[in-house]
């Protein structure tokens, strides 16, 4: 899979997409309007290597729900980020066997670099 799931409305989302090179090979998804499916799911947490490694703790849901008091396990990650899109870390870029996760500085970094040397 060759993808980069990201939130259109999102500014660092446009902001990273912009940064990237060579992304004219992936398939640009936005993820409200194109939700992620099972198995597009099951292959980043293959990559991630947990659900937990996909979700995010900014959503405005998270707190709304107060998950932050409750012990999720893996199976609440997966299910979270099925059942709404901003639980999903943004953004997404899966390149075969490669994953980055998020908008940190560090990931944006690694995913310039990876994407400059292809």
């Amino acid at each position: 899979m060759k993808a980069i799931f990201y939130l259109k409305t999102c500014d660092t989302c446009r902001r990273i997409l912009k940064q990237l090179p060579n992304t004219e090979k992936f398939e640009l998804r936005e993820i409200k309007s194109q939700p992620i499916t099972p198995a597009e799911l099951e292959e980043m947490q293959r990559l991630a290597g947990s659900h937990e490694a996909l979700f995010s703790r900014k959503a405005t849901l998270y707190k709304e729900r107060g998950l932050k008091d409750v012990n999720l396990t893996e199976e609440d990650y997966r299910n979270l980020v099925l059942e709404h899109y901003t639980f999903l870390s943004r953004p997404v870029i899966v390149d075969s066997e490669n994953i980055f996760i998020g908008n940190s500085p560090k990931t944006v970094e690694a995913a310039i670099s990876h994407f400059s040397n292809e």
